[in-house]
């Protein structure tokens, strides 16, 4: 039997895209050297008894950290030792500006999974839930960094799935339970540790530049991930995003019975789960760059519980009405733009978001050469934007050329009601473009044709009518129709609705059910068909024949 090919390499004309040319990352000089002291169990974890006693929770974070503060420049690279070790165990880090963290191929730094290590004080308490969830740091902190970043072909390992040694649920939850909480109780968020934060002193002068991840694993996250806010100049490549990894779980993630965090029902206090599937992960986004500028997210394999992608700008202070007219100046500064994000893979995930934070505003994205695979989980989405009006705003510019989706129900949405939340916050989405997308049926595949769904919803509530303005649909194929009508519920009204769709000069496949809807009196629904004919000589739909790859990493589920 030919194996399996894990390689996760890119095609040549993804490799010679002309726009990334001269930009791939380049790993500093070495400034300091450590070699690890301790070592992985076969399943590439640590063993309990390293890190029982809470007193041990943290072995190497000094002297990471007294390395990381020696140098003025350049890298700390994490080494395997003279006899093989190859794990690192460490609590909250803090890089500073122009120093780089470097996980050599081989070597894994491990996260303490004690939330004492990670509290912040006088805030909720780490590893357990309140009404917000501001209680712990993340495993690393960038504060007002220049020209830092996480590099490397080695991995960082949240530990979402070990037990936690301190505090209400010690001994008895792991990260991953405590934020399974969230789906049992009501008002519940959890204070779980992020995986990588680069943030600002001070938000409304924020000093966050270049920040980069590159070629590092990171997987297991209590957490999000990986989130800049607030950064100009982020780039991420040739990075894996896996949560859970197989150490977590089985092949499949086809967990038994009784194993897995309690996501309905009564809450769970007493029992530590012992296997995880995606869906148990709780808001374990992968990459989120918030109130950031000049983005760049390319060549990645990400596959987690929760968002790929989700590309957030927000502040309620400076950017809701009335308050933004006091701060009109602070704007830009908080408005995302100039993202673009080149190829990339996503497995399971909720799909490459935007939103649902936009009050501050989202403008000129580019999204090309996209590959989602939902895997027929309940929660798969594909691409979507995604606001409401608590923290809805501006969206515009926004461009989806080259997508290939599968197995995936939530395929495409622009929905302006993604919660029933109420306020001041207005979505307006306008100029959308969506290019050589190409939704693929699966043999075997739960979503396929009407059981996979297209959602249009623009703005109208409160007085204030803001339908979604040129969305472009060009060379947009389902390989079967899906469904395109979802019903009102409550204040929020059916879909599609409110909306200026145009089609074309590529092939639409369900123009017919965006003209009924415009004839059946879908409100404020318009339809520009500027499709080219006759029908026979349209555009061959996007080719997806080559998109779709095993994700490269044998620490993978699938």
């Amino acid at each position: 039997m030919t194996p399996a090919d894990r390689s996760g390499s890119w095609p040549a004309a993804a490799l010679n895209d002309p726009e990334l040319v001269g930009k791939e990352p380049v790993i500093p000089t070495v400034c300091q050297t450590l070699p690890a002291e301790l070592t992985q169990n076969a399943k590439g974890l640590l063993d309990d008894a390293i890190d029982a006693d809470p007193d041990n929770s943290q072995p190497d974070a000094s002297r990471i950290q007294a390395a990381i503060n020696a140098c003025s420049s350049g890298a700390v690279k994490l080494i395997a030792g003279s006899n093989g070790e190859n794990a690192f165990l460490s609590g909250p880090l803090t890089l500073k500006s122009g120093v780089t963290l470097w996980v050599d191929q081989g070597v894994t730094l491990f996260a303490s999974r004690s939330p004492a290590d990670y509290q912040i004080a006088d805030k909720n308490n780490c590893g357990e839930t309140a009404s917000s969830d501001n209680g712990c740091n993340a495993l690393i902190t960038a504060t007002d960094a220049v020209n830092s970043g996480v590099v490397g072909e080695g991995i960082i390992d949240g530990r979402g799935g070990a037990v936690i040694t301190t505090g209400k649920y010690a001994n008895t939850l792991t990260w991953w339970d405590v934020g399974a909480l969230t789906k049992t109780v009501s008002g519940a968020n959890q204070n779980n540790p992020r995986l990588i934060q680069v943030t600002n002193k001070n938000s409304a002068k924020p000093t966050s530049k270049n920040f980069t991840l590159y070629k590092i694993t990171l997987q297991n996250a209590p957490k999000f991930h990986f989130v800049p806010s607030g950064v100009n100049g982020v780039t991420v490549w040739g990075v894996k995003v896996l949560t859970p990894s197989l150490a977590y779980t089985v092949p499949g993630y086809d967990c038994p019975e009784g194993t897995t965090p309690a996501t309905s029902g009564s809450p769970n206090y007493t029992r530590a789960s012992t296997c995880f599937t995606p869906d148990t992960t709780k808001n374990t986004d992968a990459i989120d760059p918030g109130q950031s500028q000049n983005v760049l997210i390319a060549y990645n394999h990400i596959s987690t519980g929760d968002d790929g992608v989700a590309i957030k700008s927000h502040n309620s202070s400076a950017c809701v009405a009335p308050i933004a007219d006091k701060y009109l100046g602070l704007l830009p500064i908080y408005t995302v733009s100039n993202v673009k994000i080149l190829h990339n893979r996503l497995y399971f995930t909720h799909g490459m978001s935007i939103g649902s934070e936009t009050d501050c505003a989202i403008k000129d994205v580019e999204i090309r050469d996209l590959t989602i695979d939902g895997h027929d989980a309940a929660f798969a989405v594909g691409v979507r934007i995604k606001t409401d009006m608590s923290v809805g705003g501006e969206v515009k510019n926004v461009s989806y050329d080259g997508v290939c989706i599968r197995r995936a129900q939530e395929a495409l949405t622009i929905d302006t009601y993604y919660s029933s939340k109420t306020g001041q916050a207005y979505p307006d989405i306008h100029d959308i473009t969506i290019k050589n997308y190409h939704y693929v049926d699966t043999a075997n595949s739960i979503y396929n044709g009407d059981n996979v769904r297209v959602t249009l919803r623009g703005f109208s509530s409160d007085g204030q009518d803001l339908p979604l303005k040129n969305i472009v649909l060009n060379n947009t194929v389902f390989d079967s129709a899906p469904q395109l009508a979802n019903k009102a519920s409550g204040k929020i009204p059916a879909s599609p609705s409110y909306a200026q769709i145009t089609m074309g000069p590529g092939p639409v496949s369900f123009a017919s059910l965006l003209l009924a809807a415009v004839e059946n009196g879908a409100p404020e629904f318009e339809v520009l068909d500027n499709r080219d004919a006759p029908a026979e000589s349209a555009e061959a739909p996007y080719d997806c024949s080559q998109a779709f790859a095993l994700f490269p990493s044998a620490a993978s589920a699938l």
